[in-house]
C-alpha cells in the first residue's frame, strides 16, 4: 500500500475513533482506557502462566526479608508499619504470593507467647500448668499449618459479591493495583503520571474511599472520642476503678473495645444476613449466581470499557464455590481433630464452634477492610478469647484454651481480608483469581515454616518476654490479660459496658434497616445515601480519631478537583492516591531497617499545648 493509501486508512480509522468518543477534538490525542491500551499489545495469559518459578523464589526471598523486619518490631514496639503494599510493589511480578506471611508473626508475637511460661510468670494469676504451654518448634508449625488455610477458603464464595456488587474499595489492592499497571502502561498512553511523597497514606485512602465512608468515620471519631469517652470517663471511681490504667479492658479500654465491636458485628450481621436472604430469593427465582453477575457485567449500571473487560476476566477462571466449601469442611474437620492434642483443654466441640462463627466474622472483617481499608482481625481475635477462656473456665485450663482460640480466628479473619485485597487487585490488573487464591496458598505455606524459624531464633537467642530486656513482646502480656479476664466472665467488664455494647449492636440493625427501607421505599432524592455507615463509625471508637482528618482531606482535595474538572478527577485521582499510599508504604521498609539499626532521628519535633509549653520553657530555663 502507498503512502496516500496509508494515510486515507489512518483518516478513516480516525472518524472511526471519533465517533466512538476516543479522540480529543482540541489535540487529536486519543483519549483510550487503560484496558484499551493493553488490549493492544498484550493477550491476558492464563492462570497457570501467571504462577512462574521466578514469582515463587522471588516471594521466597522477600519473606525471609520482611519476616525478620516484622519478627524484630513485634518483640520490641508491637506496632508494625504497614509493609503490604510494600512488599507488593517489591514483589508484583510474583502475583502477591507472601501476603499471608506478615501476620503469622504478629499472632506469634501475641497469643502464642502468652501462652508461655516467661510471659505466664508476670501475671498475677493463671500461673498454673493447665494454663501455660511451653513453646516448641515443632508444635507451632503444626499449629500453623492446621489453621492457616481455612481463612482463604472462608471467603472464596464471597469475593463476586463484595467486589463486583458492593464495589468495595479495598484501598491498599486498588493503590497496589493502579502503580503495577504504570509500570506496563506503553509510552504515549495518555495515563496519569504520578511520584512518590511521603505524605500520609491515610489522604490518599480518603481519595478512593467513597465520600459517606470518610464521612461516617468522621461522625465516629466526633461522637466517641469528643462526647462519649470524656461522659463515661467522668465515672472513673463509680462505673469502673480510678486505679486501673487507661489501657486496661477493666476500665476506659473496655468500653472503647466492646462498643466497636458491637457495632461492627451489627453491621456486619446485617450485612450476612441480608446477602444470604438476597442470594435465596435469586434461587428461588431460578437465577443462578453467576447468570445475576454475568447480566450485571452487560448492564446500564456498568459504563466503561475498562469495568466491563475486568468483569469479564474476572469471571473467567473461577473458583467454584463447591471445591471452597469442601475445602473448609475438610480443613475444619482436621483441626477438629487435631487441636485438642495440641491444647488440651480445648475440647472438640469449642473448636467446632469457633469454625461455625468464623465465617460470620470473616465476613464482618472484608467488609469493614473494604470499606476503609482497615483490617481488624486483632478485635474479633480478643473477642474469641473472652468466649472460649470463659466458657472453659480458669481451672481447667480456659486462659491457654482462650490463647488457642484468638490464633484460629485471627488466622482465618485477617487471612481472608488479605486475600479480597489480593481478589481487587486481581480485578484490575487482570490477574486470575484462581493464580489469587493459589499464590496466597504458597505463601501461606511458606510462613508456616518461615515465621516460626525465624521466631525461634529471637526466642531461643534473646530473652524474649522480658519486660526489662531488649524484646519484652508486650503483646503477649496484654493477650494473656484478656485471657484472664474471660475467665472471669464478662461481669468482669465495668459497669454497664455489656448493657452499652447490646445497645450499639442493636443502633447498627437499626440503620442498616432503616438504609434497606429507603432504599427500595425511595428512589427521587435517594436519602439513604446520606446514612452513615454503621462500620465505619465504629472504627475510630477503638483505633482513634488521629487518622479520620487526614482522610476527609483526601475526600475534600477530590471534591474539590470534581468541581474543577470532572473528567480529569475521574482519569488522575486514583493514580494520585495511589501514589500517597504506596510512597509511605515503601517509606515504611528503609524506616523499619533504620529502626532495627537503632538509628534515631537528629531532630524531634512535637506540638504542645500553651500551658504544657510554658511548663517545659520554665524547666528548660531552671
Amino acid at each position: 500500500m502507498d503512502r496516500r493509501g496509508k494515510g486515507e486508512e489512518r483518516g478513516k480509522k480516525q472518524v472511526e475513533e471519533r465517533e466512538k468518543g476516543n479522540v480529543d477534538e482540541d489535540d487529536g490525542y486519543k483519549k483510550r482506557s487503560l484496558e484499551q491500551v493493553f488490549m493492544d499489545i498484550e493477550v491476558v495469559p492464563s492462570w497457570r502462566k501467571q504462577i512462574t518459578v521466578r514469582a515463587m523464589v522471588t516471594s521466597f526471598v522477600l519473606s525471609v526479608v520482611f519476616n525478620f523486619i516484622v519478627c524484630k518490631l513485634n518483640l520490641t514496639t508491637g506496632i508494625i508499619p504497614s509493609l503490604n503494599v510494600a512488599a507488593g510493589l517489591l514483589g508484583f511480578a510474583m502475583i502477591k504470593s507472601w501476603t499471608a506471611l506478615l501476620h503469622k508473626l504478629g499472632g506469634t508475637a501475641s497469643y502464642l507467647l502468652g501462652m508461655s511460661t516467661r510471659v505466664a510468670a508476670q501475671a498475677d494469676a493463671g500461673n498454673t500448668p493447665v494454663n501455660v504451654k511451653n513453646l516448641s518448634l515443632g508444635w507451632m508449625i503444626g499449629f500453623l499449618f492446621v489453621v492457616s488455610f481455612v481463612g482463604l477458603f472462608s471467603i472464596v464464595p464471597l469475593r463476586k459479591l463484595m467486589i463486583l456488587k458492593y464495589k468495595l474499595a479495598y484501598p491498599s489492592g486498588t493503590a497496589t493495583a493502579y502503580l503495577i499497571n504504570s509500570f506496563h502502561t506503553p509510552k504515549g498512553a495518555k495515563l496519569a503520571k504520578f511520584y512518590f511523597d511521603f505524605s500520609s497514606t491515610y489522604v490518599g485512602v480518603g481519595m478512593i474511599c467513597p465520600y459517606m465512608i470518610n464521612i461516617s468515620l468522621l461522625i465516629g471519631a466526633v461522637f466517641s472520642w469528643g462526647i462519649m469517652w470524656p461522659l463515661i470517663e467522668h465515672k472513673k471511681g463509680y462505673w469502673y476503678s480510678a486505679e486501673v490504667s487507661e489501657n486496661s479492658l477493666h476500665g476506659i479500654q473496655g468500653y472503647r473495645v466492646f462498643l466497636a465491636i458491637a457495632m461492627m458485628l451489627g453491621d456486619g450481621l446485617f450485612q450476612f444476613v441480608y446477602m444470604i436472604i438476597m442470594t435465596s430469593f435469586d434461587y428461588i427465582a431460578h437465577r443462578s449466581e453467576e447468570i445475576k453477575y454475568i447480566e450485571q457485567s452487560s448492564n446500564a449500571k456498568i459504563k466503561s470499557f475498562d469495568e466491563q473487560r475486568r468483569t469479564e476476566y474476572f469471571l473467567k477462571d473461577q473458583i467454584s464455590n463447591s471445591f471452597a466449601i469442601i475445602g473448609y469442611l475438610i480443613l475444619a474437620g482436621i483441626s477438629i481433630i487435631a487441636l485438642p492434642l495440641i491444647f488440651h483443654p480445648l475440647r472438640w466441640d469449642h473448636v467446632m464452634v469457633a469454625y461455625l462463627i468464623a465465617p460470620i466474622l470473616a465476613f464482618c472483617n472484608s467488609y469493614g477492610s473494604g470499606l476503609t481499608d482497615w483490617s481488624l482481625a486483632n478485635n474479633y481475635g480478643k473477642l474469641a478469647i473472652l468466649i472460649f477462656s470463659g466458657w472453659v473456665g480458669l481451672e481447667r485450663g480456659g486462659v491457654l484454651a482462650g490463647l488457642a482460640a484468638c490464633g484460629v480466628m485471627m488466622s482465618i479473619v485477617s487471612t481472608s481480608s488479605d486475600l479480597m485485597q489480593d481478589f481487587k487487585t486481581g480485578y484490575l490488573t487482570l490477574a486470575s483469581p484462581r493464580s489469587m487464591f493459589f499464590s496466597q496458598v504458597y505463601g501461606t505455606a511458606i510462613g508456616c515454616f518461615t515465621s516460626p524459624l525465624i521466631f525461634w531464633f529471637f526466642y531461643k537467642a534473646y530473652a524474649v518476654g522480658d519486660p526489662t530486656g531488649s524484646y519484652p513482646a508486650p503483646y503477649g502480656l496484654m493477650y494473656r490479660g484478656i485471657a484472664l479476664l474471660g475467665v472471669e466472665g464478662f461481669s468482669a467488664l465495668p459497669k454497664n459496658c455489656v448493657k452499652l455494647a447490646i445497645a450499639f449492636f442493636m443502633a447498627a440493625l437499626v440503620i442498616n434497616i432503616a438504609r434497606e427501607i429507603l432504599r427500595h421505599c425511595e428512589t427521587q432524592y435517594r436519602i439513604y445515601g446520606f446514612i452513615p455507615s454503621p462500620m465505619c463509625m465504629a472504627i475510630p471508637f477503638y483505633l482513634g480519631p488521629y487518622f479520620v482528618i487526614d482522610m476527609c482531606i483526601g475526600s475534600l482535595i477530590l471534591f474539590i478537583w470534581e468541581k474543577k474538572n470532572k473528567q480529569k478527577a475521574k482519569e488522575f485521582a486514583p493514580a494520585i492516591a495511589s501514589g500517597l499510599i504506596c510512597g509511605e508504604s515503601l517509606w515504611g521498609v528503609p524506616a523499619a531497617v533504620l529502626s532495627l539499626a537503632g538509628v534515631e532521628a537528629p531532630i524531634c519535633m512535637k506540638f504542645l499545648s500553651s500551658s504544657t509549653n510554658k511548663k517545659v520553657d520554665t524547666f528548660l530555663g531552671s
